[in-house]
């Protein structure tokens, strides 16, 4: 800990002075903004150099830029620098939580966002691209790869918009909707704020995993769930207000037409070509954000209470993850019994949890698991089963695999 001591105001203008406290993770934030800046800083540039120096093939692979970062460096950067392990101490949370460095670093990520997105449309699109040393337009795989990298920044926005959509600021609750209208995925603001951190860790909720579900059957079963739950509650909520479904006020239908309006542009500036790419790209956002999902409740189940309601929310509902890592690219979202503890909480004020389980590694490590079912399931089955005393009938379990997973593991432990 450091001992110099600062003020700043809260938002009545209130003077707070700082407790001899700092953030040793204050200036690493900012790498959180590398990848949304990737493909301008170290994508292009490398592209350039290598056709300058005949390596043709080479020049290809920059732009995979998204999945090299998600699925190999962000998850060797967790293994080689461990454990984050600072939590903030209760002196210095309110001033914490009103330094607007921290909210800044959220919005800047937004104009990097969109600036990645049209200079790929614009690569797409583009006949001849000499200045990249490349005779003529990309080719079909340079074309996916780059809408597949994209898509991965879009994917880490609808993080961003998860961290600014959470919060009472006007402001920052448009940003999150202008930060999911590139992944088509708007609806997202309403099922989540409202949805899912009503029902976490139960069988009604469409983001919360079960044991014996593969992540490619919870794929469908949340993108439809989530959508399906959206609009219900959009619609209870304007029949409180005496309105239609069919109304402007209609919040699932204004973050579609968000949409359709961004991708109408892109269209009517770079050719209707750029449209599979924009689709394919918002395919790999919004699926990057239900493998997180998938990872964060897996198998964790709320109990009913002698009411028959289900008992509050607790850090036992949530696999958590301290790695420095990959808490900086997704804003503390791994300390997630803290967010949904303290759902309006800023991301640099959450904390690490005692008796929360943990994940063996972070959440990028842990998507590339979970995509893979048998590996999946030999590292997570048992710590579930653990979580739960030898228990597997207490854990949240797939209906159309209960009796086969209960076969496999009863009540003793796992069995080979």
């Amino acid at each position: 800990m450091e001992t110099t001591m600062s003020t700043d105001t809260d938002r009545s203008g209130a003077r707070i002075t700082a407790p001899a406290w700092r953030d040793r993770k204050r200036y690493l934030w900012l790498w959180g903004l590398f990848a949304p800046t990737g493909l301008f800083t170290i994508g292009l540039p490398l592209v350039w150099a290598f056709n300058e120096i005949g390596w043709h093939r080479a020049a290809q692979v920059p732009f995979w830029l998204g999945p090299i970062l998600v699925y190999l460096l962000i998850p060797l950067a967790d293994i080689c620098f461990g454990p984050d392990g600072d939590n903030p101490p209760d002196e210095v949370m309110e001033y914490l939580e009103n330094d607007k460095y921290y909210r800044y670093l959220t919005y800047l990520y937004l104009p990097f966002q969109y600036a990645t997105l049209i200079m790929a449309c614009y690569l797409i699109a583009a006949p001849n691209l000499g200045w990249l040393g490349i005779d003529g337009g990309l080719h079909l795989v340079d074309k996916i790869g780059l809408a597949v990298t994209v898509g991965m920044i879009g994917g880490i926005g609808i993080n961003t918009a998860h961290e600014l959509g959470h919060k009472k600021v006007d402001l920052e609750r448009w940003l999150s909707r202008i930060a999911l209208a590139q992944s088509f995925y708007g609806h997202f603001y309403i099922e989540h704020n409202r949805g899912h951190h009503v029902r976490v860790a139960t069988p009604d909720d469409p983001a919360s995993s079960r044991v014996g579900e593969t992540f490619w059957a919870f794929w469908p079963r949340t993108v439809f769930g989530s959508l399906r739950s959206a609009w219900r509650l959009e619609r209870a909520r304007l029949a409180r207000l005496g309105k239609r479904p069919l109304s402007p006020r209609n919040e699932v239908l204004s973050a579609w037409a968000m949409s359709a309006v961004l991708w109408a542009a892109l269209v009517a500036v770079f050719g209707i070509g750029v449209l599979p790419y924009l689709a394919l790209q918002a395919v790999v956002g919004f699926s990057l954000l239900e493998a997180v999902n998938y990872l964060e409740h897996y198998g964790l189940v709320r109990q009913r209470t002698a009411s028959g309601r289900y008992e509050r929310p607790a850090p036992v509902h949530s696999w958590n993850s301290d790695h420095i890592v990959t808490n900086i690219f997704l804003y503390h979202l791994q300390r997630h019994s803290d967010h949904h503890a303290y759902p309006t909480r800023r991301y640099q004020t959450l904390r690490s949890w005692d008796g929360a389980p943990n994940l063996p590694s972070g959440y990028a490590s842990m998507i590339l698991l979970a995509y893979f079912p048998p590996l999946w399931r030999r590292v997570m089955d048992k710590r579930v089963l653990a979580h739960y005393g030898g228990d597997i009938t207490r854990a949240n379990i797939d209906p159309a695999k209960r009796d086969k997973v209960i076969a496999r593991y009863g009540h003793a432990g796992v069995r080979s």
